[in-house]
């Protein structure tokens, strides 16, 4: 018995082995991670989110856990990328190391709801600053610009553009900015999911002729199958400003979040997070957006 144990648990480290194998080699791998230097006893005026936050010694961060490149779950069960690595930056200057932020899955449907009620401290969620969301949160940012664009498989000759839509399915996820420009502006039928991953065996089984959100993401599922499928056009037709979301009206949180932006930008902290991550597929390093100090 205590042989046939044995050799099942070593049948199961090397599956394991292989399926780590395996996946890293269907076009590209799991994006980097890093531990920042975390800051050393930082005050901060008392009453203050940050001075709560750095008492308390963790932080919850909602994330996406399906978006490869910037927030994505890995093989441990930890989300890794590019919006994942800007949170620990944020933590580690709260004095607060990677290991105790409190990650929570958020889709693009729940990310208001999660801050208005404490469910999260920030959300950093590939998560398009507009005016709307404004009126229930507020943002710091733009930490990265994105533009909508449109994913097809491979296959496909007849859409290169966002006039081709017109009229066709398309998946985006509910309660996105992209799935309302597809409908309002280029004519899509919609054909909505909770998740990007979601609408991606439609578009395999020509349910839907097309998926569109942010060039950004949509990079990240083609470098995962590049034989299934690809952008429609390397030009994106929006401008996507990402934000960190939270409380709104937490102006004294938002201007510290910002400052700690600029920093990033200055001292390589960003483009480290960044070559770590996304920066495996978009060789192009992007320049830290001006903040928007509204």
């Amino acid at each position: 018995m205590k042989a046939f144990m044995t050799r099942r648990k070593s049948f199961f480290v090397a599956a394991t082995a292989a399926l780590a194998l395996s996946l890293s080699a269907c076009g590209g791998g799991t994006p980097g991670t890093s531990n920042p230097t975390v800051a050393d006893k930082p005050s901060f005026a008392a009453g203050t989110t940050m001075a709560k936050l750095s008492s308390a010694g963790t932080i919850k961060i909602g994330t996406k856990y399906d978006q490869p490149l910037f927030g994505q779950v890995g093989l441990d069960g930890k989300p890794v990328g590019f919006d994942v690595e800007m949170g620990k930056l944020i933590a580690a200057k709260l004095g607060i190391p990677a290991d105790k932020i409190e990650w929570s899955e958020t889709v693009s449907a729940n990310r208001e709801p999660f801050i208005e009620q404490g469910k999260v401290d920030l959300v950093i969620a590939t998560y398009t600053i507009n005016d709307k969301r404004k009126q229930v949160v507020s943002f710091a940012g733009p930490y990265y610009e994105a533009g909508q664009a449109l994913m097809v498989n491979k296959d496909n000759t007849s859409i290169t553009k966002p006039e081709d839509v017109k009229g066709k399915k398309v998946c985006s996820v509910t309660g996105s900015t992209p799935a309302a420009t597809i409908v309002d502006k280029y004519g899509a039928e919609l054909v909505p999911a909770a998740t990007y991953s979601a609408c991606l065996e439609p578009l395999r089984n020509k349910q839907v002729e097309a998926i569109t959100t942010d060039n950004v993401i949509l990079a990240g599922f083609v470098d995962k199958e590049p034989d299934a499928f690809k952008l429609a056009s390397d030009e994106t037709f929006t401008k996507e400003p990402y934000g960190i979301g939270l409380k709104k009206d937490d102006t004294e949180f938002r201007n510290w979040i910002n400052d700690q932006l600029e920093a990033f930008g200055k001292d390589g902290s960003y483009k480290k997070a960044w070559e770590a991550t996304a920066g495996s597929v978009i060789k192009t390093a992007p320049e830290l957006p001006t903040i928007n100090r509204y």
